[in-house]
């Protein structure tokens, strides 16, 4: 059979075909430049992990401040060298332990901060000056940062020291995840004014996480995800020079984040082809001159969605291959999903597993002796030139329709998304996609799908309602009051910065409910539609 009639057979996710054969004539002429020097396809550092290796994050977060505060100092003892916080719904979207709407919810998908205290006592004796954190959280982003400073503050720690990123990426929440409190606008006014305070307070801070990964995990294909991600951060941009912040003042300070996907060839390929089309996005769209606008700089979590329920001890294995994919194709930094994600919250075994994944890759494979072991690879390079062509046509287009805003508002994104992601599944049940243990492969169910699965307690909610009582107890509340009005009144000013203000509140006690309820009365709700 010829190769047009298999084409099918061999398309990546995005709907690219995967050729039998590559060769000199698959790939476009030209200079692959070098790692270090625009447009960076090779790698933001010249030397890349021979110089220095990548963060390695896990993300952690279940239950009390305490318990996630314990897993924390396990896996720094461990050897992890970034620590990446996952927060519960309430915390999410701005509710209180006692609120009614987030019963059942308080610990559940990851920690309960609602308080100055519960943030302190997340990082008790965890010298915040010397490790870097990431703070999972977007719509409740600004006063998660409030906490964080505040925590330093009392420690005697110059917000100048601390180290990490904030995700505050709250566009994707409107197109992928959904866990938006206000409308639009004054959504993206919170998002900006965290960033211009920490661009001026925190300069080794990353302020914003633009984040690909969620888009994917909601079905997107990579080429999806990242010209939305790439839109979405124009507007970030853009928001940021209408208050006189130039493009190399901010561009420095853009973090982002992917997924990595199974497909290991089409995702190697991704990441280098991101880098390129970024790069010329800051250059050529915005007159970035200073190197470091123009490098790409990403953190990446190897794909949740991929994960099985069934035979879960595979799960192993496509994290492995995902994280070599992302370290082939030069990320920055990494988390690994532990092989009992899609059962429960990860043991410690399985989490202790997930990390040595990306020890064992850095120490012993040898992928990091040399820099872009990959570059020359016609299948690769053709592969990234195919996607860097996709990726800057989809992003022509959205501009061509009048910009992301307006197509998030419109729901077109959303609804794309929902399209790939119904092909993908659809493509899985008809047996187009080969998932080992699920539509090929199959064994009965016995002890191997029965791994320890890490619960939490109903009693863990009423402790935390306990705590957040004895806290407004003991707490000047003539103080908090204040604060909260002073918050209100700076809200109803759309030319104010709000951080200023949210970081007074927190250090007045004031709870995470309470601000975000002071500044629903202004704002509103987003509803959709």
């Amino acid at each position: 059979m010829s190769d047009s009639a298999q084409i099918s057979d061999f398309l990546t996710p995005s709907g690219i075909e995967i050729r039998r054969y590559y060769g000199p004539d698959t790939v476009k002429p030209g200079d692959l430049g070098r790692a270090g020097e625009f447009p960076f396809t090779r790698g933001i550092q010249k030397t890349m992990y021979r110089g220095r290796l990548w963060t390695m994050r896990q993300y952690a977060g279940f239950g009390t401040a305490q318990q996630t505060n314990e897993r924390f100092r396990w896996l720094l003892e461990q050897g992890q060298t970034g620590l990446s916080t996952a927060f519960d719904l309430p915390t999410q979207i701005g509710l209180d332990a006692d609120d009614p709407k987030a019963k059942g919810e308080v610990g559940r998908v990851g920690v309960h901060i609602g308080t100055i205290d519960d943030m302190e006592a997340l990082f008790d004796s965890i010298p915040l000056d010397q490790v870097s954190t990431s703070l999972t959280i977007n719509a409740t982003a600004a006063v998660l940062l409030a906490f964080y400073v505040a925590v330093a503050k009392s420690r005697g720690i110059n917000p100048k020291a601390l180290k990490g990123t904030l995700q505050n990426d709250i566009l994707k929440e409107f197109i992928a995840r959904g866990t938006q409190v206000f409308p639009v606008v004054p959504s993206l006014r919170l998002c900006a004014d965290s960033m211009e305070w920490s661009f001026k307070n925190m300069p080794q801070f990353h302020p914003i996480s633009i984040s690909g990964y969620h888009i994917r995990e909601a079905g997107a294909d990579a080429v999806q995800e990242v010209a939305f991600t790439f839109a979405n951060a124009k507007v970030y941009i853009d928001s940021l020079l209408q208050r006189g912040i130039t493009i190399d003042e901010m561009g420095p300070k853009l973090a982002f984040f992917f997924g990595c996907h199974s497909h290991f060839l089409e995702e190697i390929a991704k990441f280098r082809a991101a880098r390129r089309v970024w790069a010329r996005i800051m250059q050529d769209d915005f007159g970035a001159a200073d190197p470091k606008s123009q490098s790409l700089r990403f953190h990446v979590q190897t794909c949740g969605s991929t994960l099985t329920s069934r035979q879960p001890l595979n799960n192993a294995m496509r994290v492995a291959w995902q994280a070599m994919a992302a370290v082939l194709g030069g990320a920055q930094s990494l988390h690994t999903n532990s092989y009992d994600e899609a059962l429960s919250l990860p043991s410690e075994e399985s989490a202790s597993l997930a990390l040595r994944t990306q020890q064992i890759l850095a120490h012993e494979t040898g992928v990091t002796d040399t820099v872009d072991p990959v570059a020359g690879s016609w299948a690769i390079e053709s592969l990234t030139d195919e996607l860097d062509a996709r990726v800057s046509a989809k992003l022509a287009d959205i501009r061509a329709q009048g910009g992301m805003l307006k197509l998030i508002e419109g729901e077109v994104p959303q609804r794309e998304i929902q399209e790939a992601s119904y092909r993908w599944q659809r493509d899985i049940e008809e047996g187009r996609r080969k998932i080992v243990g699920v539509n090929t492969l199959n064994i009965e169910e016995n002890a191997a799908s029965s791994a320890k699965r890490s619960k939490v307690s109903p009693q863990l909610e009423q402790d935390q309602v306990k705590r957040l009582k004895a806290f407004r107890k003991n707490r000047n509340v003539k103080a908090a009051t204040t604060a909260l009005a002073r918050l209100g009144k700076a809200a109803r000013s759309p030319k104010e910065n709000l951080f200023p203000h949210i970081l007074r509140a927190v250090e007045s006690r004031a709870t995470l409910g309470e601000i975000f309820g002071t500044l629903r009365s202004v704002f509103g709700e987003y509803h959709g539609g």
